[in-house]
């Protein structure tokens, strides 16, 4: 008899045969060991996850009351989802377990009842987690746990969230004892790492235990991407169109089929489409819904309830549909725009076919000719099993001091203790005794700029020489601050008689004025009144209406899908790419050869630079394909450097292909002279000193002091708007900066500028590949098909959007001439 026919006898009785992949995770668990399993989207992952624990319970106690099962999820929206698939298989084997959900969206009286008796099976975030390790019953809560889950750990990994998760798996193993960890992914490169990061080794383990298994399923889910080709080749392609020109293909593929889900880049472009669509299709107001992060819950959960039910013919969405939850009825994806990640479109593409067996098709929706070759160098990575790395964080300081806090709270009161606790994640296993010290000292006193205020002195020691929060309102602004997700002020959007929408960020609110028409929520709105980070507003006829932009709304691209595209433009005009049909290959052919003609058309060996004359001045343009952050700080360090050769006034632009140093005279260097500008040598110093540094940590460190517990948002209803959370968080930087400069917070805000918005290891990164790349200098007599988006993109920074179509319009008429005047592309 197979310890797993529990599970089996369940299966026949569906129809279904478990992957091996599955019991291989089963036999794991039962065995005691830490794990990831790694399968496609769609095949299983949840059954092979909770199939261990359930076969564990039915051979001791299951009647047994208590905590078993602690499931993570990165997503609210994902928690409903899983508590449902993971209630179904408990009922069908027949335990008497309950398995429920906690996060932000539960009701505070079940959140009582859970704070009594946590159910047999807890989904939950990292956040609400983290909360319960807060309470002082969290001993008894988690005593009884035998399995920790992190469900969708890619999506966690590289995040505070993730290394909160880390903490909170600590945190639960000193009531628990060691129990399995078990991380669940379908898009994830360096899976060791992720493993490791996931379940580090435990104190009470010896050096010679095992490694975490990596389960990697052999079964593979058959993946088509399809391209929808425009009618018309482009010659100059215009980065930050939203593709409305292939509206009418797009409607045409959702009309024939069943159930589509549409996925933009952005909940701005996700507005406008929905909009466009039903402009096009008023037929189909009952039939398509929207859906995106800043909606209101209660719409959200009615889209996701009509996909489930195959209600609904489509559903415009943004990456809030990324994970997951599983809507069998949906048979295609369309992409609008280029992904800008490989593992972005696996994890889309999945959501389509969401079962064993079942094919997932998506279709791409370019919006520019460039993006079509970033589809095909997507799909081409696809098919040769590339995807992108992601690195857990290390020693995020403003988390473990609100960590700590939290810890305390829960009863956590010895020192010594604590600090071996902290030590067994993987974030903070290398923590100095100095960061230590810094840390206590901080919440203890708030550090030696701060001791004098006594809203910083968060703990005490008492006579025990224990670690206490003393104060009941300490208690409550930390509770109610728990986590790491931060963004700007969030504008909650109402109508006057009632029912709210969603929310902006404040920023876009603050630029209109009452009588101003915007489109929010599939709906032309009119402002009426804008007060206590509340906008009134009533519908509006009015067609003409602004959409609202949310702030790191834009994705850039990765930089393994970057070297791809770079590959992928040579080839397709060499004609050696195997991964894309004659008709695509036709519809960027005029292009490529333009561009070989008018200057040259780089490989991954070679890294092209232009200079180009307008009325502007002169553009110098530079394409390494790395992505656009990494372009933006390329582009300030480049000009730093130049500056240093000789006084220059230089504006910089990026995009995710490349560059552009604008100067009203020619730069005019050597090669000697460029290789010297790129070189990657001293490039922390240069970027330091380039920057207004400081500034940007200044801003950096506003995210920091409210997961640092140092600033307070406010009560639900009263909430700081963003002004005043910057400008209170700017004098404490200041402060800081003056008489506490070996404050580790303040160092962190430096730090994360240069590793996250500068981005200087992928940085550096790029300028030694350029370092051993071919460099070639071309004078085209005017701009080309690659630096035309970047001199597009300078004029859409400098001028109204309505003075800024019109140069480019006129821009656009002139280099088309010139294409008909030399007998267009041969």
């Amino acid at each position: 008899m197979s310890p797993h026919d529990p599970l089996l006898s369940w299966f026949r009785q569906r129809g279904w045969k478990p992957f091996p992949f599955q019991q291989e995770c089963w036999t794991g668990f039962l065995e005691g060991r830490d794990g990831l399993c790694y399968a496609p989207t769609g095949m299983g992952k949840t059954l092979a996850a909770i199939g261990g624990p359930i076969l564990a319970a039915l051979e001791e106690d299951p009647a047994r009351s208590q905590l078993r099962v602690l499931w993570i999820t990165p997503l609210r929206a994902l928690a409903h989802d899983t508590t449902e698939s993971l209630r179904e298989v408990v009922q069908h084997v027949g335990l008497p377990w309950r398995v429920e959900a906690r996060t932000g969206d539960t009701p505070q009286s079940l959140k009582a009842a859970q704070r009594k008796r946590l159910p047999e099976v807890l989904v939950t975030t990292p956040e609400s987690a983290s909360l319960l390790l807060s309470y002082p019953e969290c001993r008894t809560l988690f005593g009884g746990v035998q399995a920790i889950i992190a469900d969708e750990w890619h999506e966690l990994l590289s995040t505070k969230r993730g290394t909160q998760s880390e903490l909170v798996f600590a945190g639960v193993e000193q009531y628990s004892g060691r129990v399995p960890r078990w991380g669940l992914s379908a898009t994830l490169e360096n899976l060791e790492h992720a493993a490791e990061a996931l379940a580090p080794p435990r104190r009470w383990e010896s050096p010679n235990s095992p490694s975490p298994l990596l389960i990697n399923a052999a079964e593979q889910k058959q993946f088509s991407l399809r391209i929808v080709l425009p009618k018309q080749r482009e010659f100059f392609p215009l980065v930050g169109n939203f593709g409305g020109h292939l509206l009418q293909e797009v409607i045409a593929l959702i009309d024939q089929r069943e159930s589509t889900l549409l996925f933009t880049n952005t909940r701005n472009q996700a507005e406008r489409w929905f909009r466009e669509i039903l402009l096009a299709r008023p037929e189909w107001k009952e039939k398509i819904g929207l859906h995106h992060g800043s909606l209101d819950r209660d719409e959200r959960v009615r889209i996701e309830e009509a996909l489930r039910e195959g209600s609904v013919k489509g559903v415009v969405c943004t990456s809030s549909l990324d994970l997951g939850v599983d809507f069998s009825p949906v048979e295609q994806v369309i992409q609008i725009g280029s992904p800008k990640g490989i593992a972005r479109i696996l994890q889309r593409a999945g959501r389509s076919g969401h079962s064993p067996g079942k094919p997932s098709i998506l279709y791409g929706v370019p919006t520019h000719a460039l993006e079509l070759v970033e589809f095909l160098a997507v799909r081409s990575a696809i098919q040769a099993g590339k995807i992108e790395p992601r690195k857990a964080r290390e020693k995020p300081l403003d988390l473990l001091v609100q960590h700590l806090v939290t810890r305390i709270l829960g009863g956590r009161e010895d020192e010594e203790k604590l600090l071996r606790e902290v030590q067994e994640t993987y974030a903070f296993r290398n923590l100095t005794p100095e960061e230590w010290s810094w840390a206590i000292q901080f919440i203890i006193s708030g550090g030696a700029a701060l001791k004098a205020y006594p809203e910083y002195q968060k703990v005490e020691r008492d006579e025990e020489e224990r670690l206490t929060v003393p104060d009941r309102r300490t208690a409550q602004h930390h509770r109610m601050s728990i986590g790491t997700i931060t963004a700007d002020g969030l504008v909650s959007i109402r109508f006057v008689k009632g029912g709210t929408l969603g929310s902006v960020e404040e920023s876009f609110i603050a630029q209109l004025s009452p009588g101003d028409t915007f489109y929010f929520a599939g709906r032309s709105l009119e402002l009426i009144q804008f007060r206590d980070m509340k906008a009134y507003v009533k519908r509006s006829q009015r067609k003409k209406a602004v959409v609202p932009r949310w702030m790191g709304g834009r994705m850039p691209l990765s930089s393994h899908l970057g070297r791809e595209v770079h590959r992928t433009m040579r080839q397709c005009h060499d004609g050696e790419f195997s991964h894309a049909s004659p008709q695509e290959l036709h519809s960027v052919a005029d292009l490529l050869a333009l561009q070989e003609r008018w200057s040259y058309l780089p490989d991954e060996h070679t890294i092209l630079i232009e200079e180009v004359k307008t009325r502007d001045g002169y553009h110098t343009t530079c394409f390494p394909f790395e992505g656009r952050l990494v372009h933006e700080g390329l582009g300030v360090l480049f000009a730093y450097r130049l500056s240093q050769q000789e006084p220059r006034t230089i504006a910089v632009s990026a995009n995710d292909y490349g560059l552009n140093l604008i100067t009203p005279e020619p730069l005019a260097l050597t090669e000697s002279q460029w290789r010297d500008i790129l070189a990657p040598a001293q490039i922390e110093n240069d970027l330091f000193t380039a920057l207004n540094e400081s500034e940007m940590a200044r801003r950096k460190f506003r995210e920091i002091a409210r997961v640092a517990g140092l600033i307070f948002q406010g009560f639900p209803g009263s909430r700081k708007t963003a002004r005043q959370m910057q400008v209170s968080s700017g004098l404490l930087f200041d402060v800081l900066s003056k008489y506490d400069s070996e404050n580790a917070l303040v160092h962190q805000a430096h730090e994360e500028v240069l590793q996250e918005q500068l981005e200087l290891p992928r940085l550096t990164a790029a300028l030694e590949r350029i370092e051993k790349m071919n460099l070639l200098l071309s004078s085209p007599a005017r701009l080309t098909p690659l630096s035309f988006p970047l001199w597009a993109e300078n004029i859409q920074s400098r001028l109204s959007s309505e003075s800024a179509g019109d140069r480019i319009e006129r821009m656009l008429q002139q280099l088309t001439k010139d294409v008909t005047r030399q007998g267009g592309v041969k």
